[in-house]
């Protein structure tokens, strides 16, 4: 049965450049299976800053933030929570009457994947990348105890940043280097971009690794993800990130922490 949208209904939402389904229908799903009168949307925008004082000044209560908005948002913002000030990166506003406080709930994703896949911290990595979500994740597996990494950036300033920053090496491209992990945290392979059908690691690189992790979670399976399965690598998909910090999220916005059964429900319905 339906909820009804009343005016006591509090809106959560997102924001990013390419909006996709799964968010909307994750939080729904739950809201509704929980019975907790909150609604969630998708939005994208040309202009953050009017979109996070929108945020404010509508009383919505919690806000996703996706690329390509992560950092470009944080001066409009009230408060950093740690998670968030450790790589200037933020994908999570909470509204608390006015006051906006961003957390960064992807580090939480890939720290628990890192756990849950059972990836030896011994693995040398190739992470495409330099943005917030490249930090999220560089982060993550730097303070998972991987030693030996490389930061593959066509912007060099970026790339040696985020690469000195967390003790890596940066390179314009992995060319022959012996690398077990290949990472993505681009846009290529995303839905609707203009590399949608494009890997993002040469075919020769991908055969060399075990194991491939791909962050873009529209579509569930990229060409990355489909050509590691199809070659038998272990895979960390996009679609379990976006489920992991969802749950953080959905516990932001609610202070209600799902089951893990409805969670993998919710998970299953908005990828269906």
């Amino acid at each position: 049965m339906s909820r009804e949208i009343n005016k006591d209904t509090q809106l959560c939402m997102s924001l990013s450049g390419r909006p996709g389904n799964f968010g909307t229908r994750f939080h729904n799903y739950l809201y509704q299976a929980l019975d907790l009168n909150f609604v969630y949307k998708a939005f994208t925008t040309q202009d953050i800053e009017a979109a996070v004082k929108g945020v404010r000044a509508l009383g919505i209560r919690g806000c996703a933030v996706s690329m390509p908005f992560k950092e470009a948002c944080i001066p409009f913002l009230d408060e950093l929570d740690p998670s968030a000030t450790a790589i200037q990166s933020v994908n999570t506003i909470v509204n608390d009457d006015g006051f906006l406080r961003a957390y960064n709930t992807d580090y939480i994703a890939v720290a628990k994947l890192l756990d849950s896949h059972k990836v030896p911290r011994d693995a040398v990595f190739a992470l495409r990348g330099s943005g917030g979500m490249g930090k999220a994740v560089v982060a993550a597996i730097r303070d998972a105890g991987f030693k030996t990494g490389y930061i593959i950036a066509r912007n060099e300033a970026n790339g040696r940043a985020l690469a000195e920053e967390y003790g890596y090496e940066w390179k314009a491209d992995v060319d022959d280097l012996a690398v077990d992990m290949v990472v993505n945290v681009t846009p290529i392979g995303m839905a609707g971009g203009p590399e949608a059908d494009s890997l993002a690691f040469a075919s020769d690189v991908i055969d060399r690794a075990s194991i491939v992790f791909d962050v873009v979670a529209l579509p569930v399976e990229t060409p990355l993800i489909r050509y590691g399965r199809e070659h038998g690598k272990k895979v960390i998909t996009g679609a379990e990130v976006a489920a992991l910090q969802a749950v953080e999220q959905f516990v932001l916005y609610t202070g209600k922490r799902p089951s893990d059964e409805l969670i993998e429900a919710a998970a299953t319905h908005a990828r269906s």
